[in-house]
């Protein structure tokens, strides 16, 4: 074969490529969603003389043509597979894996975050409770990259972060949940915790708090494989986890309210219906929620509980229904701390807050 016939051959295949993939690119339906990255993708950018004139057009242009570009999931696996498998690259999609876990570094300590974070707790605390002679809590959910420091570099000093977060809220009683807390509570493919594996943790808070948690649970396994949030960042054919929750009696019988549609709605605290969603995690208790109420009518005690707590607690809370009457559960994510007093009457309640060091350290979300 000739020079020229491979020189026709190799534009005529590149040129196939390029149109081809460009045709398919303008000819295709736009997906505004990524379910296996769980975010928005950019959308096409508004074309005015101000946005050719200042850049952002192109800027933004840029940014909507790599979130569709045809077959984009296939070639960020085909990405992640050669910088890993290949380069031998320690991360990839800003990704690690290590003793079988997926991570996302978290580094560096965010000194602002945290004092946002202890701000917003501060608020509440004097709005609303320092006159009421309550007891208060605060516990600190190390993620799992607290169990994975060894092996990365470089890493957030976690005890060192906890004792800043401590002297920021040191009109609160700590209770500390690190050593009961290893690798094998979290999942493998998500930054949660296992509910089934944090029955000690329960038990610690309730212990601290004053109340006994006796109860015993019943393992459940959801038949929906588990493809937690960095499974589809990372976009390798790795195994799915599974999500085993715990039940009894008082679970079963609790009445259990929401409010995010700003007016009670009756809820459960198992959500099957998002078994099948984005997101299985969010069976426990519906997930993103701002409000919720979970009362126990057979409880031993007229005890209360509010918990200030991020999405580690929607696995957490159901454990100690057994030992309260009633607990509100908040999350100032989606509601605004200054609205916290027109939702709870704070009065002899026991009072939680729990948030994992994933919060604390990017906190502007605590509203």
């Amino acid at each position: 074969m000739n020079q020229n016939i491979k020189s026709i051959i190799t534009v005529s295949v590149m040129s196939a490529l390029v149109f081809g993939f460009s045709a398919w690119n303008i000819l295709g339906k736009d997906k505004t969603y990524s379910e296996s990255e769980r975010r928005e993708l950019a959308a096409f950018p508004e074309l005015t003389q101000s946005t050719l004139l200042d850049g952002s057009f192109m800027t933004d242009f840029e940014s909507y043509a790599l979130d569709t570009f045809p077959m984009r999931d296939t070639f960020r696996g085909i990405k992640s597979a050669a910088e890993i498998g290949l380069f031998q690259k320690l991360e990839t999609n800003g990704l690690y894996i290590r003793n079988g876990y997926v991570s996302k570094e978290e580094y560096p300590y965010n000194e602002q975050m945290l004092d946002h974070a202890a701000e917003r707790m501060r608020f509440i605390y004097d709005s609303f409770i320092a006159d009421k002679n309550l007891n208060v809590y605060f516990s600190v959910i190390p993620d799992k990259n607290c169990f994975l420091a060894e092996k990365i570099r470089p890493a957030l000093d976690y005890d060192d972060f906890i004792k800043e977060a401590r002297k920021r809220t040191d009109y609160m009683q700590y209770i500390d949940i690190t050593d009961l807390l290893e690798l094998d509570d979290f999942y493998r493919t998500d930054t949660h915790w296992k509910q089934e594996k944090i029955v000690d943790v329960a038990k610690r808070l309730t212990s601290e708090m004053g109340v006994e948690l006796t109860c015993d649970f019943t393992e459940k396994v959801l038949d929906t494989p588990f493809e937690g949030v960095y499974y589809g960042q990372i976009a390798l054919p790795l195994k799915a986890d599974e999500i085993h929750y715990l039940s009894n009696d008082a679970i079963e019988n609790c009445r259990v309210t929401s409010y995010s549609k700003g007016k009670p709605e009756e809820t459960v605290v198992y959500n099957m219906k998002k078994a099948d969603g984005k997101d299985p995690y969010e069976i426990f208790l519906s997930g993103a929620e701002p409000l919720i109420v979970i009362e126990n009518p057979d409880a031993k005690t007229d005890k209360e509980l509010v918990i200030f707590r991020d999405s580690f607690g929607s696995s957490l809370a159901p454990l100690l229904v057994d030992s309260y009457s009633k607990i509100i559960i908040a999350d100032i994510r989606y509601m605004q701390s200054a609205a916290v007093g027109s939702f709870i009457k704070f009065d002899k309640q026991d009072v939680l807050f729990i948030y994992s060091t994933l919060i604390l350290n990017n906190s502007l979300s605590l509203r």
